[in-house]
């Protein structure tokens, strides 16, 4: 039975600022609130930090997990009120039907997958030089390619983006209608996996956290998205895709 978590965390603690700083550090701190968990079996979770002064992380897990250890060392214990949240999934699982619409956030990695680079890395060149034939994974840079990454693989995952109310909104790519969707932070990341010194082991990102309305075309597809994720980095708070019900007007 899968649960999402909400934790507040207290930017102002220095185990909370080596948490928000670090991705791979704060994947830790997710993975030790599920002492049972497989290791092969990936948590999705996201960082929202539209407020820097009260940051929030949320977690999807498969059994309901227990975050007391990471409120002693990142979040507010001595503070009055609800310092994590877990709610049962399946209520929202259970709303999930073909033409219904709800708001939606995601932070994802977009990238793409191509033969040659144009301005390949040391490592990289390395790679064609020896006559590697397989295909590099790259990251979308500008707003409009992270845009265009999203909007052109909705389908596949079990929904549509409407069109947007507000004629000013940014088009896509083909000149179409603007759709309701918007990008609200963008960020370009670089960190070591860990102690190894090898080139691999350095990760860059640009992650990019988008919101809006979603309407749903395959029920299906879209649970399966919501329980695994979209897009890769899942395991550096990317792939977290959360939904909200729209009030429905009088």
């Amino acid at each position: 039975m899968p649960y999402l978590s909400r934790i507040r965390i207290n930017p102002l603690r220095a185990e909370s600022r080596k948490l928000l700083a670090s991705p791979r550090s704060m994947h830790a701190a997710v993975q030790g609130g599920l002492p049972g968990l497989p290791e092969q079996e990936r948590t999705l979770w996201r960082l929202d930090a539209d407020n820097p002064h009260r940051p929030q992380l949320f977690v999807l897990t498969t059994d309901k997990p227990d975050w007391t250890h990471l409120v002693e060392q990142a979040g507010w214990p001595d503070a009055d009120g609800e310092h994590y949240a877990v709610r049962d999934y399946a209520p929202l699982l259970q709303q999930l039907a073909t033409g219904r619409s709800f708001a939606f956030r995601l932070t994802a990695n977009p990238v793409q997958n191509t033969g040659r680079p144009d301005k390949p890395t040391a490592r990289q060149q390395e790679r064609i030089e020896a006559g590697d034939r397989r295909s590099f994974r790259l990251g979308h840079r500008t707003a409009a390619a992270q845009l265009n990454w999203f909007l052109t693989r909705t389908t596949r995952w079990g929904f549509d983006i409407p069109m947007s109310p507000h004629l000013d909104e940014t088009r896509d790519t083909d000149g179409e209608p603007p759709r309701d969707i918007r990008i609200t932070a963008r960020q370009r990341r670089s960190f070591s996996k860990g102690s190894v010194t090898a080139k691999e082991a350095h990760v860059v990102m640009n992650s990019v956290t988008f919101e809006g309305h979603l309407r749903i075309t395959d029920p299906s597809l879209l649970t399966e998205r919501l329980l695994t994720g979209i897009g890769p980095s899942k395991a550096y708070g990317c792939g977290l895709l959360t939904l909200a019900p729209l009030r429905e007007r009088a």
